[in-house]
């Protein structure tokens, strides 16, 4: 970056300092002093957490936070990874103060006397902060938010040092006795939506399908249902909530958000948030997978140097790849010595012409750089075969689109084209003979 727009991005980070710790000191002050004069405050403790030890040097990380706060402003490299991370804290601080107003607790037992240098800080904490303010965990979203950004500029050694001490960061808050073990979990709830509704990278794009897929709709919407009924209704059911969200996040990517809820870049990476939301749909759909590709080919040739194939399970022998899923990050450990493009398209789901167009664009751009290149979905049968067909038209390799896919079976004979997916590849047909 060029020291003047580095200066520039200073400058910036400067700001948004200035105005969110006003903020921040603002609204949670004033929440604070306001509960403690209600009369409806209540207490939520775990009987377990009697157990939990009172360690007075713990305040150290738990005072650091704010050192970090104030230097993760410091370390974004563009104005939009700025903007969003201001942004983040932002709504972390309204929605925590929101919560702490609509549902206001205490802390349940008295914090023994400290002296020294921990007592000094415990002082200077005690100052501005009453025992109110407790779920969600302001804390924790804000560690939660500021290991993101100090996760993604640091690797190695520094990068394992820093998700440490934000580690120890979290649990300061229950061995400084600041807050119970229902504040920590609401609080991460909170962090990690928050990181997942503004995202640091791509937007939220909703467009309506031009072919929509009803009945994959239909079934993501009924699992929520059902799941969400499930965790109201069994004892201890709340941990069905989680695949209750993952199959709400589908049903919505099939209404009309598409592929941008995996929230996955042109390098095949994933958000951390989004592979938390979506575990339990990803974790189901690897086992589909694994269990579908008994039976078929891990790839096939056909073209000349052109091999359509299933998610790579191994070290992939082509000279570049093209990596069609949405649902998981690109085999990175795979293609290692490959050239690897992601272009994500929603699984079971015909893409609009415009998307067809451009996931052709980019196979034509790695097949004129490279001699061989593998493109692949999850299991090589419609995605991977619709981008093929469309670049044999392209290319004039088939005359018309009914051609490309009988090229494309005869040495692939598992592909799976539905009539949509036909009438999507006849408009492209259209298109690209003019």
């Amino acid at each position: 970056m060029p020291k003047r727009s580095l200066t520039a991005l200073r400058m910036r980070g400067a700001l948004w300092l200035l105005l969110l710790a006003p903020l921040f000191f603002i609204t949670y002050g004033q929440v604070n002093a306001f509960t403690a004069t209600r009369q409806d405050v209540a207490h939520f403790a775990f009987a377990w957490e009697r157990q939990i030890p009172f360690l007075p040097w713990t305040i150290v990380p738990y005072w650091s936070i704010d050192l970090l706060y104030g230097m993760s402003f410091f370390i974004c490299t563009s104005r939009q990874e700025l903007f969003r991370h201001g942004l983040r804290l932002v709504a972390a601080s309204l929605v925590a103060c929101a919560g702490f107003l609509l549902f206001p607790l205490q802390f349940s037992w008295h914090r023994p006397e400290v002296e020294g240098v921990f007592g000094w800080l415990f002082a200077q904490l005690e100052q501005f902060d009453l025992p109110y303010n407790q779920a969600p965990s302001l804390h924790i979203i804000l560690t939660w938010l500021l290991w993101l950004r100090f996760r993604s500029h640091l690797s190695g050694v520094w990068r394992g040092v820093a998700t440490g001490w934000f580690v120890l960061i979290a649990i300061s808050v229950l061995t400084t006795w600041q807050h119970h073990f229902i504040d920590v979990v609401s609080g991460f709830i909170v962090g990690l939506f928050l990181s997942y509704l503004i995202p640091i990278q791509g937007r939220w794009r909703w467009q309506r399908h031009a072919y929509p897929a009803h009945r994959v709709l239909r079934r993501y919407a009924c699992g929520a249902l059902l799941c969400l009924l499930c965790a109201v209704v069994i004892p201890y059911g709340e941990i069905l909530l989680w695949p209750a969200t993952a199959l709400l996040l589908m049903t919505l990517a099939y209404l009309g958000a598409g592929e941008s809820i995996w929230q996955k870049d042109p390098q095949g990476r994933q958000s951390l948030s989004a592979r938390i939301l979506l575990f339990p749909v990803s974790f189901f759909s690897r086992l589909t997978h694994c269990y579908f590709c008994r039976n078929l080919a891990s790839s096939d040739e056909v073209f000349h140097g052109l091999s359509i194939g299933v998610y790579p399970s191994r070290p992939v022998t082509q000279d570049a790849v093209l990596d069609l899923t949405a649902e998981r990050r690109a085999p990175v450990r795979w293609a290692d010595r490959a050239e690897l493009v992601s272009y994500p398209l929603l699984d079971l789901q015909v893409p609009a012409l415009e998307r067809l167009h451009e996931g052709v664009r980019q196979l034509d751009s790695l097949k004129q750089r490279h001699r061989t290149v593998l493109i692949h979905c999850a299991l090589g049968m419609s995605r991977s075969a619709l981008v093929t067909a469309g670049w044999l038209l392209l290319r004039g390799h088939a005359e018309n689109a009914t051609q490309a896919v009988e090229m494309i079976s005869q040495k692939r004979d598992c592909i799976y084209l539905t009539p949509r997916h036909l009438d999507v590849l006849k408009q492209y047909q259209e298109v690209v003979r003019g």
